[in-house]
């Protein structure tokens, strides 16, 4: 009798964890039959996920890697998050119109465009933890943001560029359903917004090279080298991407996730020169560096591209590798320096003009510990 009820509840525990993954909501939805027909027909969509177009795995496991990422957990490093929360600015009104195009970082890869006049935030992340739980996961360095959502000015789109936590969140997009215009990312994403409350029809997905004309505006969905999921069960079953954002005066690009590889220079001579591009440099490691850039590389893919003024991005507000939290930083401003590549270092929430010359290169963060 003991152990029909141990054999019980240890059932009723797994369909309960089972259900859970299946039904909570922050973990995202599942694309209908209609929506994955459409999937297959991608170039990028092999076997049953979606594929990069380079041989990439996430952790190359094998055993002396997974021994040194143990050593390396056990062993911890202090400085893998600041002292002190991040100080923010914020986000001033006048300051912001003045300009018919520019760029505010919010930390991370969070960011608001303004590109000649049509206003875009691209992976607005604005939860406190990259994760499905707000109390666990790594926690915002910074205590507020520029702006709240409510605070924001009028939003005409919103560009994902993939569906990890650390883009794509679940209190956010709830916040955000019904003040933007049009939701605009690649395939597989729209059955996380839709099960959040987003309308479908203002929902449009798209492949890699995909080009849609929004307001004036090109938008271009392109290559990136990473990989999807939210859960145990959907990795691959969503698209990653970069963006590429034309105006008639203006462009720019913006790298998503990505670990380096010749999509950059394909990117660079179909769209480039760019104005400014927006590349991730941080939370890298060499042992994943098939979907991360290490900093020198970002450096490189920015040349590759042509990327004008180099804004970093993907670092300044989540802890998700080992090294220290201002070594993107570094790193990047350091191999910028080396190339003859301008790099723009905004605090958060500080707006960049584009197209003016001007831009900040403080090294803000060495004075925070």
């Amino acid at each position: 009798m003991v152990g029909y009820v141990g054999w019980t509840a240890a059932v009723g525990l797994v369909l309960a964890a089972i259900l859970f993954l299946l039904y909570y909501p922050p973990f995202g939805g599942r694309s209908s039959a209609g929506q994955k027909k459409r999937y297959r027909q991608s170039a990028q969509f092999q076997g049953k996920q979606f594929r990069n177009a380079s041989p990439s795995v996430p952790f190359q496991a094998n055993w002396g890697n997974t021994k040194s990422l143990l050593r390396d957990y056990m062993k911890g490093n202090p400085n893998v998050k600041p002292a002190v929360p991040l100080p923010v600015r914020r986000l001033d009104p006048d300051v912001w119109r003045k300009h018919a195009s520019s760029i505010t970082w919010f930390g991370h890869s969070a960011l608001l465009l303004r590109v000649e006049g049509v206003t875009l935030l691209v992976d607005p992340m604005f939860g406190p933890a990259a994760s499905p739980f707000a109390w666990i996961g790594s926690k915002r360095y910074s205590k507020e943001l520029p702006a709240e959502v409510e605070e924001l000015p009028q939003v005409d789109a919103v560009l994902f560029t993939h569906d990890h936590y650390d883009h794509l969140d679940y209190s956010t997009v709830r916040k955000l359903k019904d003040r933007v215009g049009r939701f605009i990312v690649p395939l597989g994403v729209a059955a996380h917004l839709e099960r959040w409350g987003v309308r479908p029809e203002l929902i449009t997905e798209h492949d890699w090279w995909e080009e849609l004309e929004f307001q004036g505006l090109r938008l271009v969905c392109t290559p990136a080298r990473h990989f999807s999921g939210r859960g145990l069960f959907d990795r691959g079953r969503s698209l990653w991407c970069s963006w590429v954002i034309q105006g008639s005066a203006v462009k720019l690009f913006c790298s998503g996730d990505s670990g380096y590889g010749s999509h950059f220079a394909e990117i660079g001579r179909k769209y480039g020169p760019f104005d400014a591009a927006m590349m991730e440099c941080g939370q890298y490691d060499p042992r994943w560096a098939d979907i991360h850039m290490l900093p020198e590389e970002t450096v490189r893919a920015h040349r590759e591209v042509q990327g004008g003024i180099l804004v970093p991005i993907h670092w300044g507000a989540f802890t998700l590798a080992l090294h220290d939290w201002v070594d993107p930083a570094e790193r990047v401003t350091k191999a910028a320096g080396e190339a003859g590549v301008p790099a723009a270092t905004p605090e958060i929430g500080e707006t960049i003009p584009v197209g003016t010359g001007v831009y900040p290169a403080t090294a803000w963060w060495r004075g925070i510990r």
